[in-house]
């Protein structure tokens, strides 16, 4: 057996202990994943996934997606794996049109060699001008049709080609839209359920929920497109103030949330009271009338996942500290201190 097989039988024996570990499934595009971290092939995935392991990140269905596409498809094979589908319909329209482009190009070269042997033969056999005159109109429209079959295939290809970039934009957008945000690019509630779902109970794990205070003032006010301009903002802090482990969402609305992995409430509630200073100094101006939003505040309740808790329960106990923070006035941490 060859160093390389053998290699390879090691790498392999090695991976598949830590799908079962950490509970991943076993698909073609996990073991491509975990082989190359094994592997240590690509430094910034070999980092990322010691960062989380070290953090206590569960690997969830979309997080392991989003590793896989971001390390180890490249540009190529993403394209051929997501748009495959997409562009079968396609390749076969494509395929009738170089059938048919092959067949006219057939066509023409044996009515071309027939027009060179009757050329062939004007000055042997004395043909007359009318003949001549004849012979080459229908050389002449011979041409003119293999080129115009030649057209519509370039053409073909180029609106295939056209096509194809439409596909790519629209599938970058839909990948996007299944975990991202559209408006503040932040992850989605579809990307939190899925972190939650992967949680292991045993591990420390705390939530944080954000809800702007009285954001229907700044959309009466100034105009939903100024509002939507205020969510950008907040989430453009959200994600220079998180620290490594804390992932932020938003939640839906002007509501956010923040998934803390091997943090303790004490630790959760910390960072949630530096968010809410950094919000604070927030500055939107409206380019229109240049009058200025400040004064951004925001309400912050979190909770700390118990091992004898459901997951969902997490979401309900960070929910109850959001009220109590609002009906405490607003601009505040709930609990104070842990």
């Amino acid at each position: 057996m060859s160093n390389s097989l053998e290699q390879s039988f090691k790498t392999l024996k090695q991976t598949i202990p830590l799908l079962l570990k950490h509970k991943i499934p076993a698909i073609p595009t996990n073991y491509a994943l975990w082989y190359t971290y094994v592997e240590n092939q690509d430094s910034e995935l070999h980092e990322e996934i010691e960062r989380a392991i070290e953090e206590g990140r569960p690997f969830s269905n979309i997080y392991t997606k989003e590793l896989y596409r971001k390390h180890v498809a490249d540009k190529e094979e993403l394209t051929a794996w997501q748009l495959r589908q997409s562009v079968e319909a396609m390749v076969t329209e494509l395929s009738q049109t170089v059938l048919d482009t092959q067949n006219n190009t057939e066509g023409f070269k044996t009515s071309m060699d027939t027009n060179l042997r009757h050329l062939d033969k004007v000055e042997k056999e004395g043909w007359s001008m009318g003949e001549v005159m004849k012979l080459v109109r229908s050389m002449v429209k011979e041409a003119q049709l293999i080129r115009n079959s030649t057209l519509d295939f370039a053409t073909a290809l180029k609106a295939a080609e056209k096509e194809v970039t439409k596909l790519k934009e629209e599938l970058h957008k839909s990948q996007k839209d299944a975990f991202y945000d559209a408006l503040t690019g932040l992850y989605n509630r579809r990307y939190l359920n899925s972190e939650l779902e992967a949680i292991d109970t045993e591990q420390p794990t705390c939530l944080i929920m954000i809800d702007v205070d009285h954001f229907k003032k700044v959309n009466d006010n100034y105009g939903h497109q100024m509002g939507d301009r205020v969510l950008k903002a907040i989430a453009k802090r959200l994600q220079e103030k998180c620290k490594p482990n804390a992932i932020p969402f938003r939640f839906g609305g002007e509501e956010f949330s923040i998934l803390m992995h091997g943090a303790t409430l004490a630790e959760a509630i910390h960072q949630a009271e530096n968010i809410r200073v950094a919000l604070e100094k927030i500055s939107v101006i409206d380019r229109r009338t240049n009058r200025s939003i400040t004064g951004i505040t925001a309400s912050f309740g979190v909770a700390a996942l118990k091992p004898d808790t459901r997951r969902n329960d997490l979401i309900e106990a960070a929910d109850r500290q959001l009220y109590q923070a609002k009906h405490l006035g607003r601009n505040r941490v709930m609990p104070m201190s842990s």
